[in-house]
């Protein structure tokens, strides 16, 4: 795998770690939004709202779009590409070990 991709996946998991950008990335998922709009029902200043959206944003799981003086927020699609490759590699993993855990259990009960 390519070391640029590796430390993006590590860019990806540092940022969604926090459960604040976390909550920031849920309601982005809702629908874009502007700064102002992320932080109601959040008791968050300004300035830590934008040092999350940088953070998400260099993380590539936001992107934003200005609008004049305004800045909306909204998922990056990119970012969400770079996470569902990342669950893919597993996915095949799962049903063999359920599958293993199954037949240990049954042979437990005999």
């Amino acid at each position: 795998m390519c070391l640029c991709v590796r430390m993006i996946e590590n860019d990806i998991f540092r940022a969604l770690a926090d459960p604040t950008r976390r909550a920031i990335f849920e309601k982005l998922a809702a629908g874009g939004m502007n700064a102002s709009a992320l932080r109601e029902g959040m008791e968050i200043s300004q300035p830590a709202m934008s040092q999350h959206l940088s953070v998400l944003r260099s993380a590539k799981l936001v992107r934003e779009e200005r609008q004049g003086r305004f800045v909306n927020y909204e998922v990056d699609p990119e970012g969400l590409a770079l996470i569902a490759q990342w669950l893919a590699k597993y996915r095949a993993y799962w049903p063999a070990r359920i599958e293993a855990l199954k037949v240990l259990l049954k042979d437990m009960d005999q």
